[in-house]
């Protein structure tokens, strides 16, 4: 059984790193190469590049889009394990 708290924070905290290391990326290599700010305006609602609230937003968002996909696999992965995981002694 998986701990929904730990799985979740843990996805929250990854979605939230992406986040920053994609902002990194798009400022540091040149728009032509790669669409960053694009990208990140279509899949953050109400996200706008290279402003202050632009990225708390983003952050924002990132996070709970991992948090939220941490609970949902949790309680996927711990009824699915309970009606077809491998019991002790079978």
């Amino acid at each position: 059984m998986l701990n929904s708290k730990v799985v979740s924070w843990s996805l929250g905290l990854f979605t939230a790193f992406s986040f920053v290391l994609c902002v990194l990326y798009g400022l540091i290599v040149p728009q032509r190469l790669h669409g960053m700010s694009t990208f990140l305006e279509a899949v953050l609602p109400a996200f706008q590049w290279l402003t202050l609230g632009g990225f708390l937003l983003g952050l924002a968002e990132s996070f709970l889009y991992g948090v939220y996909s941490g609970i949902v696999f949790v309680l996927f992965y711990n009824y699915i394990n309970r009606r077809w995981g491998q019991r002790e002694g079978g």
